[in-house]
């Protein structure tokens, strides 16, 4: 989910430099053996100042990892660094790899603002950023970005055929990483849409709810019937506001199957209006402020109208969020994230301390 949001960041901090003639140097997490604190594709940028945007760690790699940016801004050269932890997972953990192996970043000189990878950033269309970490040095800084629909850019002709066909067989699976192909060494860089999270109330408690959720990675999306609620100054972190009270469907909204909502008006005909649109839409979840009878109230009302079959209610979560005792706006935004988080990944909501399998296998 950081991925999509640190690469754009990244990139901003990337076409502002480059507007300002200043130089800089892309740190790139392309190869864990292990479980990592980060994953492939972590970035940071270093410009030549030493200031930064991204990590590719859990904090003490950074450093080490700046001064090789900034020996490389003044060389020019691109460098590959390993960093091993041995055997010991408590040192690879105090080292800030957060795991028991091989975290591998490559570091490499840009001067040019990536627009094109940019742009898709702005949308929710997966895509893969193909890259040679190990070949003639002519090949430094070319890219190469594929879709499941087109192809952008060119690494060299007798190698952008393959680089294509491997690019869009981990665009299926959407795992980065490196392969060898036809004698170089290519890192590709896969990029999934993050998850939305849509909120259905722009009230004050669906402010710090917008703003974690940010900060965690989702595309928010705000919606109300009340125009004046829906401005940039209550929401600056929000993809898109949208003013609607759903008598015409929430088509607009965009909701996919990775695609999450919470229902916040505090008003009861507009949430049921809300809830009755939203189970008619790919969202496997749709939370609902409020008590557990108002939650049975609405769902009766719903049933006995017709207006959603009865088996479309198993998506809606009320009362919303984890149940780990809550006080005010900003913790409940904390249990409603923990929550969507746990749904989506299919998991039990429960202390890692009790969890046997491996932190970040999958379930």
């Amino acid at each position: 989910m950081k991925h999509w949001l640190e690469t754009r960041q990244v990139l901003d901090r990337l076409a502002e430099l480059s507007t300002a003639g200043r130089r800089a140097a892309l740190a790139t997490v392309i190869n864990v053996k292990g479980s990592a604190y980060r994953h492939e594709g972590a970035k940071m940028l270093v410009a030549e100042d030493g200031s930064s945007v991204g990590n590719v760690s859990g904090g003490c790699l950074e450093q080490d990892v700046r001064e090789v940016a900034l020996r490389v801004i003044r060389s020019g050269t691109s460098e590959l660094r390993s960093y091993c932890s041995g055997s010991d997972e408590v040192e690879a953990w105090d080292l800030g790899l957060g795991c028991d192996g091989q975290v591998d970043v490559f570091v490499e000189p840009v001067s040019a603002a990536r627009s094109d990878e940019r742009g898709l950033l702005d949308g929710r269309r997966a895509f893969a950023a193909c890259s040679v970490i190990k070949g003639p040095d002519a090949l430094a800084e070319r890219r190469m970005v594929v879709t499941a629909a087109a192809v952008n850019g060119s690494l060299e002709a007798g190698l952008d055929g393959r680089v294509v066909g491997r690019a869009r067989e981990r665009l299926h699976t959407g795992e980065p990483g490196v392969d060898q192909v036809a004698g170089y060494t290519v890192f590709i860089d896969v990029l999934q849409p993050p998850p939305q999270l849509a909120l259905f109330g722009a009230g004050d408690d669906a402010i710090p709810l917008a703003r974690f959720a940010a900060a965690a990675g989702f595309r928010v999306i705000v919606v109300d019937y009340r125009h004046g609620y829906l401005t940039r100054e209550r929401f600056p972190h929000a993809a898109a506001l949208v003013a609607t009270d759903a008598s015409g469907g929430l088509g607009e909204v965009g909701l996919d199957d990775d695609s999450f909502a919470v229902v916040m008006t505090h008003n009861y005909a507009h949430d049921q209006a809300y809830v009755a649109a939203l189970l008619k839409t790919p969202a496997p979840y749709v939370g609902m402020l409020g008590p557990r009878a108002r939650r049975k109230r609405i769902v009766q009302s719903l049933e006995i109208t017709g207006a959603v079959p009865r088996d479309h209610a198993e998506r809606l979560f009320g009362p919303v969020g984890l149940d780990i005792g809550t006080d005010g706006a900003e913790q409940v935004a904390l249990s409603v994230i923990a929550e969507v988080l746990a749904i989506r990944s299919g998991r039990a909501a429960r202390s890692l301390r009790d969890r046997s399998a491996p932190i970040h296998a999958e379930t």
